[in-house]
């Protein structure tokens, strides 16, 4: 009984602190201005989404082998970035261009990691349309839409402890790598809220047409996207 007892006031504590956890560790958005909970801070989401990069591209047979294509999707992702609001973010974007050539997705790691698959640039038909792609999830990072979702999984204190604030702690470390994987899989399988989604589809809009892109591209997208819904292609964008 004593053992029982000693078990439930040890979860209690637990339970207590992440909650004091999630309500204290709040932020304002500088690019939004909106108030957040987070658990991580940018340079540890930047860390997180580097260790976790790797990882996540194997999950979709690699990056794709052709450097034309891939200096192409920088090029434009960079743009976004460059022209618009999302340049006054501390982060370091970098984009990937998968090998997958069935799934049409597109996601963003917290930190600045966007990927999107050759499934999905293959029925793209013009550089505005890839734009609103990348201008979206531009967005869910500068909206910090996936630290969000980590806060409330309680899971932003054990990250805290795997990617380190310094980010010198050694990646090899079984115990951190097992956590990483464990965030990324939550990354990769996260459904964003209605919300998030709908501030993502207002910061690329803005982001894109920044760029100087025609926001006619956005509306295509939709359209190529309701498309391979429809036509049962397997679509997790």
């Amino acid at each position: 009984m004593k053992k029982f007892l000693l078990r439930m006031l040890i979860g209690l504590v637990f339970a207590l602190f992440g909650l004091i956890s999630y309500y204290t560790n709040v932020e304002k958005n500088p690019i939004t201005g909106e108030v957040q909970h987070v658990s991580l801070s940018p340079r540890q989401e930047i860390v997180l989404g580097l260790k976790s990069r790797g990882q996540l591209a194997e999950q979709y047979g690699g990056l794709y082998p052709d450097s034309t294509l891939q200096n192409y999707v920088d090029e434009v992702g960079l743009r976004v970035v460059q022209k618009s609001a999302a340049a006054q973010s501390s982060y370091p974007f970098d984009f990937h261009l998968l090998h997958d050539p069935k799934i049409v997705n597109a996601f963003a790691l917290p930190g600045g990691q966007v990927f999107v698959t050759m499934a999905l640039l293959n029925r793209l038909n013009s550089e505005a349309q890839l734009a609103g792609v990348l201008g979206h999830e531009v967005g869910h990072v500068i909206g910090r839409h996936g630290s969000e979702h980590l806060a409330r999984q309680q899971l932003g204190a054990a990250l805290v402890n795997a990617v380190g604030i310094t980010a010198s702690d050694d990646p090899r470390n079984a115990q951190q790598a097992a956590i990483v994987a464990q965030a990324v899989n939550q990354l990769v399988n996260l459904k964003y809220s209605r919300a998030d989604e709908l501030e993502s589809d207002r910061l690329g809009f803005e982001f894109m047409t920044k760029a100087g892109y025609s926001p006619k591209g956005l509306v295509e997208l939709m359209q190529i996207l309701g498309s391979a819904n429809s036509g049962g292609l397997h679509q997790n964008f």
